[in-house]
């Protein structure tokens, strides 16, 4: 039987899931519902509709129309909402998590908790609050080393850090505040001294596929400055760890991604199936977890789909079939550099509506993804967040960092990029703070 398979969303996340999917020898049918008409989506795919991602009954029925045989689910907000619940009561199996094991990340004090009743290593210091009782003494005993994070879904700015953001206890309490009169839970974390690095895997419930190691940059500016992003753009290397790791650094993450998928399916009585996303820290006492989502990241699944040597098409039929055991899941032994071209403004106050002019050709070892975009009277614009990814694969990340420079820097316009991303200066620094910090 010939796969249709649905995709829901339309940033560059989606759009790199589609292309990896439409590698496959299989050839399947896709098609699409997302937010926004991406014009490098929509030439994948045969329907193609947009709406709110977050209407369950809305995609499912889409799903229904079109003889749906699998779907995958890009962003975390459809998966908080319980898509994948109604597309399998709709008959149609989703690589994605059900709602209840999706609040390993839409609540992060669901993962903290989950992490401590199992006793899987890796939570630091932590405690979550519904309201401001014990926060000033949470803080006190951290002695202004600490992190504060919003306990459900913020699209990776919903923290605070000690020293970054926060500047005095009181700044620390404002913002806490801020979050309980509007009704949000939070976290309040011990702030970790160490370099950060993403593991995804693959997970039936069962088994788990382990992706290569990725690091993404979160600041906007160059030399980690600015605001907290969505993630301006990450790398990998042809070893599939990353220069300031060790092998037990990636063993050990891997191991706690393991235990979290049999302490979900012990706790929820499910399987997870999907993909299971740890952000990581490398810290002198071992890897601590920074916090987990379930999904692809973006940017790292740009890197990682693009690596990616085995079928999709496979690997997302034997992840809810359970058969993920039978697959070995291979990806190129070679280092790749993303950059995301981003509005002036972002993330705070981008523009919206810019033109977006992308290169004619593109040269071998590089490909392009479209991110928010539309076409608006046959013209591709911008619609405020992270508009165009570049990808440069290469046998050194030096190589891939050259490559994917040279063609974000051919799109004009009023966008700015991190030119630093995968440079030896950048990558140097992160080796050498690595060492300080495990001596």
């Amino acid at each position: 039987m010939k796969e249709r398979i649905l995709i829901v969303g339309s940033g560059a996340r989606e759009h790199v899931i589609a292309a990896a999917l439409a590698r496959s020898p299989q050839k399947p049918e896709l098609i699409c519902f997302g937010s926004a008409r991406n014009p490098g989506i929509d030439g994948l795919c045969k329907h193609y509709a947009v709406g709110k991602l977050t209407d369950v009954k809305t995609v499912s029925a889409f799903a229904r129309e079109h003889s749906a045989t699998l779907a995958v689910i890009g962003p975390e907000a459809p998966l908080a909402a319980g898509v994948v619940d109604a597309l399998w009561a709709a008959g149609v199996p989703a690589v994605g998590p059900t709602q209840l094991l999706a609040r390993i990340e839409s609540s992060k004090g669901f993962a903290r908790e989950l992490l401590t009743k199992y006793g899987i290593s890796g939570n630091p210091f932590y405690k979550r609050f519904d309201s401001m009782e014990g926060v000033r003494a949470a803080l006190e005993e951290l002695a202004g080393r600490h992190v504060i994070k919003d306990d459900g879904l913020a699209g990776g700015k919903g923290v605070k850090v000690w020293g970054d953001h926060l500047h005095s206890q009181e700044h620390s309490l404002e913002f806490c505040r801020e979050l309980a009169a509007a009704g949000h839970p939070f976290v309040i974390e011990e702030k970790l001294e160490g370099e950060e690095f993403s593991l995804m895997s693959f997970s039936d419930g069962l088994c788990l596929r382990h992706m290569p190691v990725v690091q993404d940059h979160k600041r906007a500016d160059n030399g980690d400055k600015g605001p907290n992003t969505g993630g301006m753009g990450t790398y990998t290397d042809a070893n599939h760890s990353l220069p300031f790791l060790r092998e037990s650094d990636v063993a050990e993450a891997r191991a706690i991604n393991e235990r979290v998928a049999e302490a979900l399916l012990e706790e929820c009585g499910a399987s997870y199936r999907g993909v299971l996303y740890g952000g990581f820290m490398a810290t002198r006492e071992g890897v601590k977890l920074i916090e987990y989502n379930a999904r692809f990241g973006d940017p790292e699944c740009l890197n990682l789909l693009t690596l990616l040597e085995t079928d999709f098409v496979a690997v997302c039929r034997t992840i809810v079939e359970q058969m993920l055991s039978d697959v070995s899941v291979e990806f190129a032994r070679k280092a790749s550099v993303c950059k995301y071209v981003v509005p002036y403004g972002y993330p705070d106050e981008p523009r919206v509506g810019d033109e977006v002019e992308l290169p004619k050709e593109l040269p071998a070892g590089v490909t392009m993804y479209l991110g928010a975009v539309d076409v608006k009277n046959g013209e591709l614009v911008a619609t405020g967040s992270r508009t165009v990814a570049v990808v440069g694969v290469a046998e050194t990340i030096a190589e891939a960092e050259r490559m994917c420079e040279g063609v974000v820097q051919q799109i004009p316009g009023r966008f700015f990029h991190r030119a630093d991303i995968g440079t030896a200066e950048l990558i140097a620094k992160r080796v050498e703070h690595m060492k300080t910090v495990r001596s």
